[in-house]
């Protein structure tokens, strides 16, 4: 796993955005990005900047990645 914090905006050409509310984000990866955590590649990712989240569970494995001021979750 990388120390570095995953930056959409530099894989913006990779991912489709479905949804934005503002503090949330729903992305589509679209190219096999990995994911930082495990080094797999992801299906979808979601973004949150909200204190407290719930999340319907993915069909499959997922892994979260906490930063100071967001939690992003890669499902598999």
């Amino acid at each position: 796993m990388s120390g570095e914090r995953f930056d959409v905006h530099d894989h913006r050409h990779a991912l489709k955005l479905h949804r934005d509310t503002g503090d949330t984000r729903h992305w589509e990866n679209r190219e096999d990005l990995d994911c930082p955590a495990c080094e797999e590649p992801f299906s979808d990712l979601f973004v949150s900047e909200k204190r407290y989240n719930s999340f319907n569970p993915p069909e499959g494995r997922f892994c979260v990645v906490r930063e100071t001021d967001r939690i992003l979750l890669f499902a598999h």
